[in-house]
């Protein structure tokens, strides 16, 4: 790996048209990559692998080449002329105060701030008229702010707290228990916590879930039997109860506790698709574990027990989902009764104030309903605009509930709502330095490979002219389910002042139009995905949006897959590829941390040799071929990411980097004490994002920033 490539960057004024006549030049000399001689025989079919030592995250060597890799990428990216505009622009943007909507937990009232720049958000609270005061700073967990707080869940009463922290971006937990009336520490913290809510029973303990903890790297090492705990306040770890996983193997294992405190809901899944669910009754301690429904073919989850009856949220007959009601006493699904029947548009459910919420999602924007729980219709909510609108849950005596709303274009404000009279206010709006009457967004409906209709939300500065020149990033996810609604977001919103274009497609894989449409984009269809993502491009080219010199495609986590996997296929679609901790290499994702659970929506390569050759068929890793003239590329990942293990983004730049033709750039930027996103620090993705724009913008060839 000799290649030598020459960066060439010309020193400008940033806010003058003059430009200087200096230039300086960067070698840039990307690290030799060893190869080992690895091989692994899938159904007769004998695959290389030689980047695999590359998984070993505790050795010497990884360490070595991670420190090689990214002293050349920072030199070529602060080499950049204006990624420091960039980045004082996004500071600037991100510095003020955002609000949390309220909540109440006792006597109190919390919400969370983060006053602009604060790495992490603050909560406060306050009671009646009084001035409000912090409560708890995770800023202060840490000196360089990778401490973040990772979930909070108080007693009924508000008088005890549970509160999980993660170090360094992991996705293991400790959970420190407080009383939040004096904030005295009660007891040991619980460690070794992951993928974990807190439920409590009561003041006399809580519920949790976790991993026995791996040997080898605990960052990387295969994590594959779940298990619900019980922990009784003021005994040891080591004495808490196992309430369920200990025979039963689940890969997932979640819990909850009824708003009235008499039932234990236990929801179990062997992948991110698909579920149990049971109950156990609190108030008898002789009460067994009962199912509400076994088999994994469905996704239920307990809304409300009232009257001795749940209420239950379930796509069973029901690929949009619909709200049934059962009696606690035979809840078996053939005495399951419609309270609010399937339609159309996937529902999203939520409980306040005695009432049910339903929160359709209309072509991916909210539309929300308000029920009792006869399934009676109250009334629609009117919204601020055509966005997403998300909260509307509380308390079941709460007189006043909260929601945000927000777009593409619109910073999220906060609503109050009173769900006896209906009315809503606006209780906090952000004083930012944008301003949304500018800027647009259009949605659109194109034609994918197949024929299938595709929505997507274009967003952009008005009056800009359609010549193909426009810079633009078409963002993607596609998959597990998830659905991309509006949201704004300050980095998006730079970018847009810069005269760029932020697209959004809906693919196939998400959940956008319920269950039929996450199974379009699965295992033996997951090619579905990528044909929705190539069409959207394909579709902005055509209608002069951009073109493929001016095209920068961006995904993260199953998008990184999608980025991944559309720049292979399509090399002449886009000019830059800016894959974010991708899972890449589809051959072996199954077999670090919880990746497993991820069969429903991949496949594994040990399931059938058809599932293999289709994986083999389409994974990044696999599929980098040598001669071709690949997009731009910033690989993004970080050392602490437990969820998709870095070595999916150290193996496809060391691809990358052996067999890329042309002078355009294959870097890969490994962030330090970080993990898959959740909780990183407002400075580093602050950095971040000053760098994936620079790097976006200069290898579309501007030497200055498009737009002041």
């Amino acid at each position: 790996m000799k290649k030598i490539l020459l960066l060439t960057l010309v020193g400008f004024c940033l806010f003058s048209c003059e430009k200087s006549d200096t230039q300086k030049t960067v070698e840039l000399k990307y690290p030799t990559t060893k190869k080992v001689d690895t091989v692994t025989n899938y159904f007769g079919t004998e695959v290389k692998d030689p980047y695999r030592w590359l998984e070993d995250d505790m050795s010497n060597e990884t360490a070595a080449w991670v420190r090689e890799q990214n002293k050349l990428t920072f030199d070529y990216l602060t080499n950049i002329p204006y990624r420091k505009a960039l980045k004082n622009r996004l500071e600037k943007l991100w510095n003020y105060e955002k609000i949390g909507a309220p909540f109440k937990e006792g006597d109190f009232t919390y919400f969370y701030k983060n006053n602009g720049l604060q790495n992490q958000y603050v909560l406060y609270r306050f009671k009646g008229n009084e001035e409000p005061k912090v409560f708890l700073d995770p800023n202060t967990f840490s000196e360089d702010g990778t401490t973040s707080l990772g979930g909070m869940s108080f007693s009924k009463d508000g008088s005890l707290v549970a509160y999980a922290i993660s170090e360094g971006g992991s996705d293991w937990r400790k959970i420190i228990i407080m009383d939040a009336l004096s904030k005295e520490i009660k007891e040991d913290t619980l460690i070794d916590v992951k993928f974990s809510g807190m439920a409590w029973k009561g003041n006399e303990g809580l519920f949790y879930s976790s991993y026995e903890k791996p040997k080898g790297s605990e960052l990387s090492a295969k994590t594959d039997q779940h298990r619900l705990f019980y922990h009784k306040l003021d005994t040891k770890q080591s004495e808490d109860e196992i309430i369920f996983g200990d025979k039963e193997k689940r890969r997932y294992v979640g819990a909850g506790v009824t708003d009235d405190e008499k039932y234990l809901i236990i929801s179990a899944s062997i992948s991110t698709s698909g579920n149990e669910l049971y109950f156990k009754d609190l108030t008898d301690p002789t009460s067994k574990i009962t199912p509400i429904i076994l088999g994994f073919d469905n996704d239920t989850g307990v809304v409300e027990h009232k009257n001795g009856y749940f209420y239950l949220s379930t796509n069973v007959n029901a690929p949009n989902k619909r709200i049934v009601k059962v009696a606690v006493k035979n809840p078996s699904k053939e005495n399951w009764v419609d309270v609010i029947p399937e339609t159309k548009n996937v529902l999203n459910i939520s409980t306040a104030s005695g009432y049910i919420f339903a929160n359709y999602m209309v072509d991916a924007v909210s539309k929300v309903m308000q029920y009792d729980f006869n399934g009676k219709l109250i009334r629609t909510i009117a919204l601020p605009g055509i966005g997403s609108a998300g909260g509307f849950s509380g308390k079941n005596n709460a007189e006043t509930i909260y929601y945000s709303f927000t777009n593409y274009t619109t910073p999220g404000s906060i609503y109050s709502f009173k769900p006896k009279s209906g009315i809503s206010e606006l209780y906090k709006k952000p004083a930012i330095d944008f301003n949304a009457e500018n800027y647009e967004s259009k949605q659109v409906f194109y034609t994918s490979k197949d024929g299938t209709k595709i929505p997507m939300i274009i967003s952009f500065k008005k009056g800009i002219e359609l010549n193909g020149k426009n810079p633009t990033i078409l963002y993607g996810y596609g998959g597990f389910n998830i659905s991309l609604t509006p949201s704004f977001n300050i980095a998006n919103a730079v970018w847009m002042e810069q005269g760029g274009i932020y697209a959004v497609p809906n693919l196939r894989g998400g959940g956008e139009y319920g269950k039929a449409w996450h199974n379009a984009g699965t295992k033996l269809q997951k090619q579905n995905v990528f044909d929705d993502f190539i069409a959207a491009a394909e579709y902005l080219i055509k209608n002069n949006y951009t073109s493929s010199h001016y095209l920068a495609i961006r995904g993260g986590s199953n998008g990184g897959l999608l980025v991944g996997a559309t720049m292979i296929q399509r090399p002449d679609l886009m000019k830059v590829a800016l894959p974010d901790v991708g899972v890449l290499d589809m051959l072996r994702y199954h077999t670090f941390t919880a990746g497993a659970g991820w069969a429903y929506d991949y496949g594994t390569a040990v399931d059938s040799k058809e599932m293999f050759n289709y994986l083999k068929g389409y994974s990044p890793v696999h599929n980098v071929k040598a001669g071709i003239e690949y997009p731009a590329t910033l690989v993004t990942t970080g050392d602490h990411d437990d969820r998709v293990v870095p070595a999916h983004s150290f193996k496809f730049a060391a691809e990358l980097q052996e067999k890329q033709l042309g002078n355009n750039p294959t870097l890969i930027r490994i962030e330090t004490n970080a993990g898959h996103g959740a909780g990183t620090p407002v400075s580093k993705i602050i950095e971040q994002y000053a760098d994936i724009f620079g790097f976006t913008l200069y290898n579309m060839g501007y030497k200055t920033l498009p737009n002041k």
